[in-house]
């Protein structure tokens, strides 16, 4: 198995199908595939602040 670098879009596409539920072998192999981890960590963590702020901000606009 050869390890590749990931792409920006195929980082993001992983990271959303991960918070979703929903992702299909072939972009779990491609993910397993790449050199570094970091890039998705990275990713996930900005995905998921956005979330909480997007959250925040309904509730907010709600409620007010």
């Amino acid at each position: 198995m050869a390890e590749t670098k990931a792409s920006t879009w195929q980082v993001i596409k992983a990271v959303l199908g991960a918070f979703v539920g929903v992702q299909s072998e072939k972009q779990r192999q491609l993910d397993f595939q790449t050199k570094s981890i970091v890039p998705y960590i990275v990713v996930g963590v900005i995905a998921a602040l956005l979330f909480v702020a997007t959250l925040l901000l309904t509730v907010t606009l709600v409620l007010g």
